[in-house]
């Protein structure tokens, strides 16, 4: 495995790098092209960009733990290449669709197959352990910043040639990174570490089921989720939001979700491994939660477009945060149920993602209406910045009362006794 090392890390983090380069092309022309569709105002728009959210969502909840089932049945690498084959055909069914009916199609075949963050960050679990598991998924984060900087200004710039045009090229990416895993990926769980596919724990109650068998992880569990509830107000409101109130053009727009890249790049790829070397993975959790509150806050209140700007300087240090916590809910599952732990918590976040998107595009169209009494379009990110606080309050308890040396069933405990 050690020798597999190095080309896995490398594979898996341009794979992620891709993927999110593919999403972040379309972001800057997705508001224009669902309003002409739709031809309807921004408020509305948004309130489809949730629908289509919703369906992915949905599909992840209930295909999310049959592929991590798999995946700890047959190995990664089948299960990542279906995701990556997924992703492509999403991307097709986008930039040649002829009615909302299609996005839906899109977006659902996308949904079964899986995000390839969920089997990556597998991926990175089988080849380390303790706070090198948690560099990892730095490296993975720090990727997705790559991604955000390299997507909306290829976006932007194919924007000129059509509002599909970055459909295709998001399919063309898609569709290289499955041809190159094809040839270069090799498979990370080895033969010993497998065993049978179950369909009672490959469902969504079977799922929830087994995340209850890690004694007191519950709270922390919880807590991943409320942050990632309210992860979802960027990629759901962002475009639309800095549209309707400060007026940003596509390339504004696009210039500042690259600004956001870029930032990712440095915290993930070097303030990640810092913050674990000075504070641990717990320090490092309650410093990112709080910067994270910090700039949903910001991102509400503030009238200033720069103000924008800085918030989201606040908003990418914050994000060690999450990365932190990733690193000690995988720490304590032992090798063979690394994909069953993610499957089971992806669906879990898939619930969430069924939910927080509608939520936040429905608050965002209530409160985005000029000549109401109510107007105020940051109100999804003041609820954002409540559900973050919800999501520390919750850690401080599962910090006071659970250790992954608790669980019977944890393997390598003295490395990760100074997480948690």
């Amino acid at each position: 495995m050690k020798s597999n090392h190095r080309s896995i890390v490398i594979f898996i983090v341009i794979t992620v790098l891709i993927d999110t380069a593919g999403v972040g092309i379309i972001l800057p022309v997705l508001p224009k092209l669902l309003t002409n569709m739709s031809h309807a105002d921004m408020g509305t728009a948004a309130r489809y960009g949730g629908w289509l959210t919703f369906v992915y969502a949905l599909m992840q909840f209930v295909f999310a733990p049959v592929l991590g089932n798999l995946s700890d049945a047959y190995g990664r690498r089948p299960v990542l290449l279906c995701s990556l084959l997924g992703f492509s055909l999403d991307y097709i069914f986008l930039a040649f669709a002829p009615s909302f009916f299609w996005f839906f199609i899109g977006r659902t075949i996308s949904g079964i197959t899986g995000a390839s963050y969920v089997v990556g960050s597998t991926y990175m679990a089988d080849i380390s352990s303790g706070e090198e598991r948690t560099k990892n998924f730095g490296w993975l984060n720090a990727a997705m910043g790559i991604g955000f900087i390299l997507g909306p200004a290829i976006g932007g710039l194919l924007a000129q040639f059509g509002l599909h045009a970055p459909f295709i090229a998001a399919a063309a990416l898609s569709s290289l990174n499955l041809i190159l895993g094809y040839f270069v990926l090799p498979e990370s769980l080895a033969l010993e570490n497998r065993r049978p596919f179950d369909w009672k724990k490959a469902n969504p109650l079977g799922a929830i089921k087994y995340l209850r068998n890690f004694k007191g992880a519950a709270v922390l569990i919880a807590s991943l989720l409320f942050l990632s509830f309210a992860s979802h107000s960027m990629e759901t409101i962002w475009t639309f939001f800095t549209t309707e109130k400060f007026h940003w053009r596509s390339s504004l727009t696009g210039l500042s979700l690259a600004c956001m890249g870029g930032l990712f790049i440095v915290v993930q790829g070097w303030l990640v491994g810092f913050s674990l070397k000075a504070l641990k993975e717990k320090g490092t959790a309650y410093v990112g939660l709080f910067f994270t509150f910090l700039a949903y806050l910001s991102f509400a209140l503030t009238p200033w477009q720069w103000g924008l700007f800085a918030a989201l300087v606040i908003f990418a240090i914050g994000t060690i945060g999450e990365t932190a916590l990733q690193g000690i809910l995988s720490n304590s599952a032992p090798a063979n149920e690394q994909g069953e732990l993610q499957g089971s918590f992806s669906c879990l976040k898939g619930l969430v993602t069924i939910i927080a998107p509608l939520a936040f595009a429905n608050i965002f169209a209530t409160f985005s209406h000029q000549g109401q009494g109510n107007y105020f379009p940051g109100m999804p990110f003041l609820l954002a910045a409540a559900t973050v606080l919800i999501s520390l309050l919750l850690f401080i308890k599962a910090d006071q009362k659970y250790s992954p040396e608790d669980d019977p069933r944890v393997e390598n405990k003295e490395e990760i006794s100074s997480s948690v």
